[in-house]
């Protein structure tokens, strides 16, 4: 049985594969690199893969080597994400997990 708040911090190296192209010459970490953290997290979490993202909204961006915390929580049956770089909310959303 899985705690009903889960939290993973991680950090996207400035040599990631996805940054040239999102932007050249002011790079910022792709939503999807977020929503993948996040993915990785739930597996830890619960063991279980990404099967939907219900929702997902990104409100601040994230930039290469800047630590970011992901806070996991169940929600109604619903995981709820949000991501967080210190005190300011990047991105927020539900998703749902599958064995």
């Amino acid at each position: 049985m899985s705690t009903s708040t889960f939290e993973h911090t991680f950090c996207v190296s400035a040599g990631h594969p996805s940054l040239p192209g999102h932007f050249p010459g002011a790079p910022l970490v792709p939503g999807v690199v977020l929503l993948d953290h996040v993915a990785q997290a739930l597996r830890v979490w619960r063991g279980e893969r990404l099967a939907r993202i219900v929702e997902a909204k990104f409100v601040a961006p994230l930039l290469p080597d800047q630590a970011a915390r992901i806070v996991l929580s169940d929600v109604q049956g619903r995981v709820r994400f949000e991501v967080h770089r210190d005190d300011q909310l990047l991105a927020r959303g539900s998703v749902v997990g599958a064995a």
